[in-house]
Formats: C-alpha cells, sequence, structure tokens
C-alpha cells in the first residue's frame, strides 16, 4: 500500500476522534450536573424533614470508614466505606442531630447475587435501622439477610459509625474491620 491510500483512513479515524472527545467534554458537565442533582434528592430523603440543601463539610476523624460528611439543618449524611463480604460497600447513613437514624442507602456494592446484594435492595432488612442510635447488633435488634449474616454485619457496622459521628460516642465502631 501507498502512503497516500493509509493516509485518508488515518485522517478520518483522527477527526473522529477529536469530535468525540469535543463532545465528550462538552457533555461532561451537563452529566455532573444531573449526578449532582440525584444526589441531592436521595440525601433529601434521609432526613425527616428533607432538605433541599446540604453542605459538605470536611471530617478528619479517627474512624477510617467516614468518606465525606453532609450537613443539612435538621441532620447529617453520612457517606460510610465498610467491607463487606466481596468487597468494600459504601453507604450514605441520615442521622438526625439527635443521633437516631433516618435513613440508610446502599451506594455501592460487590456483594452476592441472591444474598448479600439484597442489602441494597430488601426494604424490610433497611427498616430495621432506622430509629436506631448507634448500638444496632445482628441478631439482638436487627435480622440478618439470609445467607449473608458478613454483608448484614457490615452495614450494622457503616450505620453505626456514622450515628457515633453525629452523637460523639467511641468511634471504635470499625466500621472497616470484618469480624466474621
Amino acid at each position: 500500500m501507498k502512503a497516500k491510500e493509509l493516509m485518508a483512513p488515518v485522517i478520518t479515524i483522527l477527526a473522529a476522534a477529536a469530535v468525540l472527545l469535543a463532545v465528550s467534554a462538552g457533555l461532561r458537565p451537563i452529566a455532573e450536573n444531573q449526578e449532582a442533582t440525584a444526589q441531592a434528592e436521595i440525601m433529601g430523603y434521609m432526613l425527616p424533614s428533607r432538605p433541599a440543601s446540604f453542605t459538605e463539610e470536611p471530617y478528619d476523624g479517627e474512624d477510617e470508614s467516614i468518606r465525606r460528611v453532609f450537613k443539612a439543618e435538621d441532620g447529617y449524611v453520612v457517606e460510610v466505606e465498610t467491607a463487606g463480604y466481596a468487597g468494600p460497600m459504601i453507604l450514605w447513613v441520615g442521622v438526625t442531630n439527635e443521633g437516631t437514624v433516618s435513613g440508610v442507602t446502599v451506594r455501592d456494592h460487590r456483594e452476592t447475587f441472591g444474598l448479600g446484594r439484597g442489602a441494597q435492595t430488601d426494604a424490610s432488612f433497611l427498616l430495621q435501622f432506622l430509629g436506631t442510635a448507634g448500638e444496632a447488633a445482628v441478631g439482638e435488634d436487627i435480622d440478618a439477610l439470609t445467607g449473608a449474616t458478613v454483608t448484614s454485619k457490615a452495614v450494622t457496622r457503616a450505620v453505626n459509625s456514622a450515628a457515633a459521628f453525629v452523637t460523639g460516642a467511641d468511634v471504635s465502631s470499625g466500621a472497616t474491620e470484618w469480624e466474621g
């Protein structure tokens, strides 16, 4: 093949790549805005007053499981990372200023399909945490997901860490430590 014959396809590919990069760069702010709007909406459901706005507060405490803290007038949404059965789990936990859990949502996980994955979708499991204040325990006041005790304990540790942050309680809940 001659060099001239190769130039046309190469130029076409480079032009297409440039167009795709430009479109991607142009759409990125729109996607980020939509993601921020969706997150604010979810966080709004985590507290009783359904606040419209949150302020992210810096966190430099001792509990390494706490990733981010968002403050509203009547409470907090605490992003917690905990060690699940199949990998890390990210949860958002709504906690009122009084230290009562008012909402729990599993944002990301790698738990086993049909077992631990229920932590994200099983409403009766998640509802057990509402009204707790950082002292929940699987087998006592929390019924574990069937076949997913490790996942259930991980979620419980995460919820307890979030409540402990708000109340100023002992941070030894250790949501990143797996205790079988």
